[in-house]
C-alpha cells in the first residue's frame, strides 16, 4: 500500500450546508413542501431510498438540465470546498464523494476537482423513464463503493478518511477508523472519531488529516 490518502465526503448536509440536492432542485420547481414531506417520511422510515427515488420521479416531471445547473451553482456549498479539493490533489491524494442523491446533480462535483462520485442512478433530465430501483443506493452501499474505489487505487481502509453528517453515513463510519462528523446529528457525532461544526471544510479536513497522522 502506498502513502496516499482517500478522503471520502458525503454531500447532503456535509458539503451542502443545511441542504440537499433534493431541496435545492425542489426550491426551483416550486415543490418544497412536498419534498420536505418526503424527507420526513424517509427520516421516519416510512419509505426507503428506492421509494424516495420513485416519488422524486413523480414530483420532478418538469426538471431540466438548466434547472439542475441553476440548483447546483446556487447551492450553499460549505466554505473552503475548492481549497480542500485543490490541497488533496496537490498532495497526490484522492477525493471521493459518495451520496444517496441523484447522480445528475452530484456528478457535477467532478468539475470542482473530485476524483470520482458515486450516487444514485437516475435517468438524465428531462425524465423520460423512471429510475431503475437497482441503481438507487442505500446507506450500506457507501461501504461497498469506498472499498471498490480504494482497492482499485491500491489503498487499504486505514488510508481512508470519511466526512459525513447523518444516519446514512453510519455504515461507513462503522467500517472506517478515521471519521469526522461535520455539522452532524448526535448519533453520528457519537460514532465519529472527531467532530467539526461550522462553515469551513478546511478545518474538518485538518481534523481528518490529524487523525490519520496520529494513527
Amino acid at each position: 500500500m502506498d502513502g496516499r490518502l482517500l478522503h471520502v465526503f458525503d454531500m447532503d448536509g456535509t458539503l451542502l450546508r443545511d441542504s440537499s440536492a433534493g431541496l435545492e432542485i425542489a426550491a426551483r420547481l416550486g415543490c418544497l413542501d412536498e419534498l420536505r414531506l418526503l424527507e420526513a417520511e424517509f427520516a421516519a422510515g416510512v419509505i426507503d431510498t428506492r421509494g424516495f427515488a420513485a416519488a422524486l420521479y413523480g414530483l420532478w416531471g418538469e426538471v431540466t438540465p438548466e434547472v439542475v445547473t441553476e440548483a447546483f451553482d446556487g447551492a450553499p456549498w460549505i466554505g473552503g470546498l475548492a481549497e480542500v479539493l485543490a490541497d488533496i490533489r496537490s498532495r497526490g491524494d484522492l477525493a471521493l464523494v459518495v451520496t444517496l442523491s441523484p447522480d445528475f446533480f452530484a456528478g457535477r462535483l467532478r468539475g470542482l476537482g473530485v476524483d470520482d462520485v458515486v450516487a444514485s442512478g437516475f435517468p438524465p433530465p428531462p425524465f423520460r423513464t423512471a429510475p431503475d430501483p437497482a441503481g438507487i443506493l442505500v446507506p450500506e452501499d457507501k461501504v461497498t463503493a469506498v472499498d471498490r474505489f480504494r482497492t482499485a487505487a491500491g489503498l487499504d481502509r486505514d488510508s481512508c478518511v470519511a466526512y459525513g453528517d447523518s444516519g446514512s453515513d453510519v455504515p461507513l463510519f462503522s467500517a472506517l477508523r478515521h471519521t469526522v462528523a461535520v455539522n452532524a446529528s448526535p448519533g453520528l457525532r457519537a460514532l465519529a472519531r472527531a467532530a467539526y461544526d461550522g462553515d469551513d471544510l478546511g478545518a474538518a479536513y485538518a481534523l481528518g488529516r490529524e487523525l490519520r497522522a496520529r494513527a
